[in-house]
């Protein structure tokens, strides 16, 4: 009966002492639920959560990191609220549809669990921190990458993504820029290829066909870029000049790196922003540095030969 009694107690404190740091303290714990790698960039972000947390976890041995992504967001929404079950100190999550995951975000700032919103907002703004990518930005990058392509005159195809304010910022800004920088760049088309390198394919094959000339594509997405960079290779058109995207793939800023004959450029919306997402939770937690701002917009960069090398991750799945 001792024997039995005394299992118990020691399963119990080995219980406990799984939860806290080796001196015996309990640690705090930061969920991080994102979207499953359906796709390149969402690859990506998965990626650099891992990387994040294997970073963050040595750096702060009283903390634990636990990444779960979600095909659906009904999958997505299941994830969090088993990671609200794990008593979080704090939640950083990027919602596939964020009005669906709204209810446990709110349940989740109840609980005073210290919350970080990723790119796509909440229709209530509940969280400590929104962390997002500088969309008009992008579109207006990758029109002035454009425009020095093209030293200022040409016509071009316009690839868009899926409808949605993210598209709408990144076209305005995009257009923005032609309109009040580079008159003599003339839009022939504008369709959307849904962020997508099939979709992409098939669109760049219809503008190959229509079009007899064509100078740039502005590809809003690397995925994208990528399908239409394999419909005009395959056509054999010499008439393309200059051919940018968007989102930072390894793929295609290896090929501005290497001075590709259509790729010029590329602008930034990295996937790597969910680590500073991470350190944003990690950091507040443990009241390292300044407060951080309510709203915290990661800049698109545009990303030419001279300086690819600072964008390139060799080892990432994007």
């Amino acid at each position: 009966m001792r024997r039995m009694l005394f299992a118990g107690m020691v399963m119990a404190a080995v219980l406990f002492l799984a939860g806290c740091g080796e001196n015996g303290t309990k640690k705090m714990k930061i969920g991080v639920s994102i979207p499953a790698a359906t796709h390149g960039w969402a690859g990506g972000v998965v990626w650099h959560a891992e990387q994040s947390r294997q970073k963050l976890m040595k750096e702060y041995p009283d903390t634990e990191i636990f990444v779960t992504t979600g095909s659906t967001t009904a999958e997505q929404n299941d994830r969090v609220e088993n990671l609200l079950a794990r008593k979080l100190d704090a939640l950083v999550v990027l919602c596939q549809e964020p009005a669906q995951l709204a209810s446990a975000c709110e349940l989740a700032k109840k609980q005073g669990v210290y919350l970080v919103v990723v790119s796509n907002p909440l229709p209530k703004p509940v969280q400590d921190v929104f962390l997002n990518g500088d969309n008009r930005g992008f579109g207006r990058a990758a029109a002035e990458a454009m425009g020095k392509a093209l030293n200022g005159k040409g016509d071009i195809v316009m690839m868009e993504g899926i409808p949605c304010p993210i598209n709408s910022e990144r076209v305005g800004g995009f257009r923005e820029v032609l309109k009040a920088k580079y008159p003599d760049i003339r839009v022939l088309a504008s369709q959307s290829a849904g962020w997508n390198t099939e979709k992409g394919l098939a669109l760049m094959e219809n503008y190959l066909q229509k079009f007899k000339h064509i100078d740039g594509v502005w590809a809003g997405d690397d995925d994208v870029l990528t399908g239409a960079l394999k419909a005009v290779e395959e056509s054999g058109r010499k008439d393309i000049r200059a051919m940018i995207g968007g989102g930072g793939a390894r793929t295609i800023v290896k090929k501005v790196m290497d001075r590709d004959r259509y790729v010029k450029a590329t602008v930034t919306y990295s996937p790597a922003m969910i680590r500073t997402a991470i350190r944003t939770a990690a950091d507040a937690l443990h009241k390292k540095g300044a407060a951080p701002k309510p709203e915290i917009i990661v800049p698109s960069e545009i990303v030419t030969p001279e300086n690819a090398k600072n964008y390139y991750y060799p080892d990432s799945v994007y």
